[in-house]
């Protein structure tokens, strides 16, 4: 199966969580070692809001569905970036007048 593509607009208003896994070992006389953890050390997160009517609202629990919180997809980051993402906790919240708005967190993934 290929790689599907998030393609919905979504509203960005909230700071993506960025990270950086680091081993560190520490020796006398205050100096300590530093190193990345593995290859692919970065972890992001961003959390996204997409508000639309019913139908939209359903695609995109069924994109999420199919991906079932594991199975990754591609998204393009507010700062351009194509990557690899998982989503395991997608929220529709009803607004009113037949108004979804479905919130959720968008985290790097990697292809083993």
């Amino acid at each position: 199966m290929a790689i599907e593509t998030f393609t919905w607009a979504t509203q960005h208003g909230e700071s993506p969580t960025l990270e950086y896994r680091t081993r560190e070992s520490r020796f006398g006389g205050g100096y300590k070692q530093v190193v990345g953890d593995g290859p692919n050390n970065k972890e992001d997160a961003y959390p996204i809001t997409h508000t639309g009517n019913t139908a939209t609202a359903l695609a995109l629990m069924a994109f999420f569905d199919r991906h079932q919180g594991a199975k990754a997809f591609l998204w393009t980051t507010p700062l351009g970036q194509l990557g690899l993402f998982t989503c395991k906790n997608p929220a529709p919240t009803p607004m009113g007048g037949g108004v979804f708005k479905v919130t959720a967190t968008f985290e790097r993934a990697f292809h083993p």
